[in-house]
Protein backbone atom coordinates (compact mmCIF):
# COMPACT_ATOMS: atom_id res chain seq x y z
CA UNK A 1 0.00 0.00 0.00
CA UNK A 2 1.45 3.68 -0.99
CA UNK A 3 1.62 5.78 1.69
CA UNK A 4 1.86 9.66 1.63
CA UNK A 5 4.06 10.74 4.08
CA UNK A 6 4.82 13.85 6.13
CA UNK A 7 7.22 15.45 3.47
CA UNK A 8 4.93 14.36 1.00
CA UNK A 9 1.89 15.94 2.54
CA UNK A 10 3.42 19.00 3.30
CA UNK A 11 4.15 19.59 -0.39
CA UNK A 12 0.60 18.34 -1.56
CA UNK A 13 -0.68 20.29 1.12
CA UNK A 14 0.82 23.78 0.50
CA UNK A 15 1.83 24.03 -3.36
CA UNK A 16 -0.79 23.85 -5.98
CA UNK A 17 -1.38 20.53 -7.77
CA UNK A 18 -1.90 19.62 -11.18
CA UNK A 19 -5.25 16.69 -11.72
CA UNK A 20 -5.44 14.74 -14.53
CA UNK A 21 -8.86 13.19 -16.14
CA UNK A 22 -9.37 11.87 -19.28
CA UNK A 23 -13.65 11.54 -21.25
CA UNK A 24 -14.80 8.30 -22.60
CA UNK A 25 -13.13 8.64 -25.70
CA UNK A 26 -9.88 9.20 -24.06
CA UNK A 27 -9.38 13.14 -24.25
CA UNK A 28 -7.42 14.67 -21.10
CA UNK A 29 -8.28 17.50 -19.71
CA UNK A 30 -6.04 19.02 -16.71
CA UNK A 31 -6.44 21.72 -14.11
CA UNK A 32 -4.51 23.50 -11.30
CA UNK A 33 -6.29 22.73 -7.53
CA UNK A 34 -4.77 24.20 -4.60
CA UNK A 35 -7.72 23.48 -2.02
CA UNK A 36 -6.17 20.18 -1.14
CA UNK A 37 -5.86 18.39 2.08
CA UNK A 38 -4.41 14.73 2.64
CA UNK A 39 -7.01 13.15 4.73
CA UNK A 40 -5.37 9.21 5.52
CA UNK A 41 -1.77 7.54 4.51
CA UNK A 42 -2.96 6.84 0.74
CA UNK A 43 -6.12 9.32 0.10
CA UNK A 44 -6.71 13.18 -0.35
CA UNK A 45 -9.21 14.82 -0.92
CA UNK A 46 -9.94 18.10 -3.78
CA UNK A 47 -12.37 19.98 -3.58
CA UNK A 48 -14.60 21.14 -6.59
CA UNK A 49 -15.93 24.97 -6.71
CA UNK A 50 -15.83 25.20 -10.24
CA UNK A 51 -15.30 22.16 -12.32
CA UNK A 52 -17.29 21.36 -15.03
CA UNK A 53 -14.98 19.09 -17.30
CA UNK A 54 -13.24 17.82 -14.63
CA UNK A 55 -16.60 16.15 -12.79
CA UNK A 56 -17.87 15.39 -16.27
CA UNK A 57 -14.90 12.76 -16.78
CA UNK A 58 -14.87 11.41 -13.35
CA UNK A 59 -18.63 10.15 -13.94
CA UNK A 60 -17.12 8.20 -16.75
CA UNK A 61 -13.86 7.28 -16.05
CA UNK A 62 -12.39 7.80 -12.51
CA UNK A 63 -8.59 7.23 -13.25
CA UNK A 64 -6.74 9.91 -12.36
CA UNK A 65 -3.12 11.30 -12.01
CA UNK A 66 -1.61 14.65 -10.12
CA UNK A 67 1.65 16.40 -10.19
CA UNK A 68 2.77 18.67 -7.48
CA UNK A 69 6.56 20.26 -7.14
CA UNK A 70 7.86 22.87 -5.51
CA UNK A 71 9.45 25.87 -6.23
CA UNK A 72 12.55 23.89 -6.73
CA UNK A 73 10.98 21.14 -8.82
CA UNK A 74 11.03 18.49 -5.99
CA UNK A 75 7.64 16.74 -6.54
CA UNK A 76 5.97 13.63 -7.20
CA UNK A 77 3.60 12.08 -9.76
CA UNK A 78 0.00 10.44 -7.79
CA UNK A 79 -1.83 7.75 -9.71
CA UNK A 80 -5.15 6.77 -8.59
CA UNK A 81 -8.95 6.51 -8.48
CA UNK A 82 -11.30 9.46 -7.82
CA UNK A 83 -14.75 9.38 -6.06
CA UNK A 84 -16.87 12.38 -6.38
CA UNK A 85 -19.35 13.27 -3.11
CA UNK A 86 -21.91 15.73 -3.43
CA UNK A 87 -23.28 15.33 0.40
CA UNK A 88 -22.39 13.08 3.29
CA UNK A 89 -19.21 13.59 5.26
CA UNK A 90 -16.68 14.50 2.66
CA UNK A 91 -18.99 17.11 1.49
CA UNK A 92 -19.44 18.56 4.49
CA UNK A 93 -15.53 18.59 5.40
CA UNK A 94 -14.28 20.22 1.81
CA UNK A 95 -17.11 22.79 3.31
CA UNK A 96 -15.96 23.74 6.56
CA UNK A 97 -12.27 24.22 5.22
CA UNK A 98 -11.34 28.00 6.05
CA UNK A 99 -9.92 27.99 2.47
CA UNK A 100 -13.20 27.25 0.71
CA UNK A 101 -15.22 30.22 2.74
CA UNK A 102 -17.18 32.06 0.17
CA UNK A 103 -16.57 29.57 -2.09
CA UNK A 104 -19.41 27.25 -3.44
CA UNK A 105 -17.73 23.82 -2.32
CA UNK A 106 -20.43 21.83 -4.99
CA UNK A 107 -18.46 18.51 -4.58
CA UNK A 108 -15.97 16.40 -2.77
CA UNK A 109 -13.28 14.22 -4.55
CA UNK A 110 -11.69 11.49 -3.07
CA UNK A 111 -8.55 10.18 -4.37
CA UNK A 112 -7.02 7.14 -3.59
CA UNK A 113 -3.74 7.04 -4.09
CA UNK A 114 -2.33 3.90 -5.51
CA UNK A 115 1.24 4.97 -6.72
CA UNK A 116 3.82 7.40 -6.22
CA UNK A 117 6.48 8.54 -8.46
CA UNK A 118 9.17 10.63 -7.13
CA UNK A 119 9.77 13.38 -10.97
CA UNK A 120 13.49 13.69 -11.34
Amino acid sequence: MIEINEELKKLIEENPLAFATVDEAGKPNVIGVAYVKVVSKNQILITDNYMKQTKENLEKNNNVCLAVWDKDWNGYKLVGTAEYFTGGKWKKFVEKMPENKGLPAKGAILITVSELIKLA
